[in-house]
């Protein structure tokens, strides 16, 4: 207990701690916990997804929630088992994303944070758009790959330390601009150019 206070407490960055991460209802419902086997190398992997990515996002936009985090190896596999029982990729497509503490298949650091930014809500509810944040963390943070979902237009956020990254966009959810779900941005290549893109963020930020 003393150990998991500890890790808890254990500050990413400005606003963030580690404890902010490792809710999971996979874990709540099975009595597993959900902790790191290697703790330090989830701390390191959550640092860089914080500094590059969440705080800047929360500097710019106002709080954001996160929907959910750091999954350790076994609450992960409990997820993927029955065939994606509680949507949860498998363990070894999952290292490096939700799984901190494991590298990816090409032995690259990574984690990966759902989170909800509440300052799209009024836009996404009124017209279902959630392009414009998407575009927005393309042209200005070193993500890797975002993955969007219909509900409350909550999405996978992915830092990894792979510098040879081609950050990619996909969507669960239809894009209004083009009545359809393929991919914003697919292995580094856009689908808009940015003079097309730019009006639609800039329309969303101007009304914020």
């Amino acid at each position: 207990m003393k150990s998991l206070e500890q890790l808890g407490r254990v500050r990413l960055s400005r606003h963030f701690f580690m404890r902010d991460f490792l809710h999971s209802e996979i874990s709540q419902m099975k009595a597993v916990p959900n902790v790191p086997d290697y703790p330090d190398r989830a701390i390191e992997a959550g640092r860089s997804l914080c500094e590059e990515l969440l705080e800047p996002l929360q500097e710019r936009f106002g709080r954001i929630a996160i929907r959910s985090a750091y999954r350790s190896p076994t609450i992960n596999a409990i997820g993927a088992e029955n065939g994606n029982q509680f949507s949860c990729a498998s363990n070894d497509a999952n290292n490096g994303h939700h799984i901190w503490d494991y590298p990816d298949a090409q032995g690259h650091a990574g984690a990966t944070a759902c989170i909800v930014v509440p300052a799209l809500l009024e836009r996404y509810e009124a017209c279902g758009d959630w392009t414009p944040l998407a575009w927005w963390i393309h042209d200005n943070l070193p993500y890797t790959s975002q993955v969007w979902f219909p509900t409350l237009a909550a999405f996978n956020l992915r830092w990894s330390a792979n510098p040879d990254r081609r950050p990619t966009i996909r969507t669960y959810v239809t894009n209004p601009h083009t009545g359809n779900k393929r991919a914003l941005v697919d292995k580094g290549v856009e689908s808009m150019s940015r003079d097309q893109r730019d009006p639609i963020v800039e329309a969303w930020l101007d009304s914020l």
